[in-house]
């Protein structure tokens, strides 16, 4: 404990606390290092400043396909599931919420932030929608964010999402019904999940059946089932393909600039079909 008093000049005291008196030298600097400033270390000990700039300096532990291995929660993966939570909470309670961020083609071309934050959004009539497609996040997600990081996992997250709703755009017909008709739901994400792991799995030689049969019923049930936008699970499983043969078949040594510029490309390609089908309307 320190008196407070300034101990001789010749005594060898801790650079962080000069009124504490340590015999005790850190094994990288040599400087003397009181309890407090001391952390062990494979052989002796070294002090909080030298331990600092060894992890500063090492270089991160890669995943095999380039992802930071991290340990802890999926972050990227809960927050997603807390704000579809968030949202649904809000159908229940807002009024006007749903309509007010629901993707529909003939409107989307003047609010396009709906493209997007339709996806968040989930029918409030009973919580299997919602349950299902959080399930599956959580069944899927963390792998995926694990294994390519969370910058390339929401961006493939985020990009399937729009691809979701610009499915339904394009395989909507003006004339019909379909191109007024609201949209919910994190299906076209999700799909995009699914795309993406059965080509990181076929990447890695793991066995992906089990995905294949998933995915399978899902896209049954999509045509069977009333009421489901099959079509936002086709788009969202082809951005999710797309971008997940990207991620995992980048080269080692260009992964960062394979990972940008697909993400930008597969961006501009959905914006730019989106534009050309209004222009075609």
């Amino acid at each position: 404990m320190s008196t407070g008093t300034p101990p001789p000049v010749d005594t060898p005291v801790c650079p962080r606390h000069p009124d504490r008196v340590s015999y005790v030298r850190c094994q990288r600097c040599g400087r003397p290092a009181c309890p407090e400033c001391q952390r062990q270390a494979a052989v002796g000990v070294q002090c909080v400043d030298c331990v600092a700039a060894a992890a500063r300096t090492q270089r991160p532990t890669r995943t095999a396909l380039g992802g930071t291995l991290r340990q802890g929660r999926p972050v990227v993966t809960i927050t997603f599931i807390a704000i579809c939570v968030a949202s649904f909470v809000a159908q229940q309670v807002v009024p006007g919420w749903t309509s007010r961020w629901a993707f529909a083609p003939f409107i989307g071309e003047v609010e396009p932030w709906r493209f997007l934050t339709a996806a968040f959004l989930h029918s409030t009539g009973g919580v299997f929608h919602i349950l299902f497609n959080m399930v599956a996040l959580w069944m899927i997600g963390p792998y995926l964010e694990g294994m390519l990081g969370r910058a390339r996992f929401a961006a493939l997250y985020l990009l399937s999402a729009i691809g979701g709703s610009v499915g339904v755009l394009l395989l909507a017909s003006p004339d019909a019904l379909s191109w007024y008709t609201g949209v919910v739901g994190a299906s076209g994400a999700v799909f995009g999940l699914f795309g993406a792991v059965l080509v990181v799995l076929r990447r890695l030689g793991r066995d992906a059946r089990g995905i294949l049969v998933i995915l399978a019923l899902n896209v049954v049930m999509g045509f069977v089932v009333p009421g489901i936008a099959w079509q936002a699970h086709l788009g969202g499983l082809a951005v999710g393909a797309v971008l997940g043969a990207a991620y995992a078949y980048a080269p080692r040594d260009h992964r960062r600039m394979v990972g940008v510029g697909v993400t930008v490309v597969v961006a501009a390609v959905l914006v730019l079909v989106s534009v050309l089908r209004y222009m075609t309307v």
